[in-house]
């Protein structure tokens, strides 16, 4: 299950505005590659929405079937917003509704199967 946490206004190429969505998925323990501790966080993305804000205000709270997968993408830069710190990521998070896979998400229903000897 995901929950809607937030949503945030923005503008497309055209000017004209419209509000995302701020999902966030269940707690999870990572460990530290430089402490080797466990910290406690959670998966979050943001998907468009074709609502209104007063919608989406009301949305917040609400839960869906679903999970927050990771998907590999070209690389690029990412400032960490506490510290301003540059890094390179090749990486981001994707909404998979319940029932779908990671694959048809990416692909739009249209899987495709890699070429043969490409792993």
């Amino acid at each position: 299950m995901v929950t809607i946490i937030d949503y945030s206004k923005r503008k497309n190429s055209e000017g004209e505005e419209f509000f995302l969505l701020v999902l966030q998925g269940g707690v999870e323990m990572v460990k530290s590659n430089e402490t080797g501790r466990y910290y406690a966080t959670a998966r979050q993305c943001n998907i468009p929405s074709t609502f209104d804000e007063n919608t989406c205000k009301n949305l917040i709270g609400e839960q869906m079937p679903g999970s927050i997968q990771k998907v590999k993408c070209e690389p690029y830069e990412y400032a960490i917003p506490d510290t301003g710190e540059l890094i390179e990521l090749d990486f981001h998070w994707t909404f998979v509704k319940e029932g779908d896979t990671i694959e048809e998400v990416i692909y739009d229903g249209d899987i495709q199967q890699p070429s043969p000897g490409v792993f």
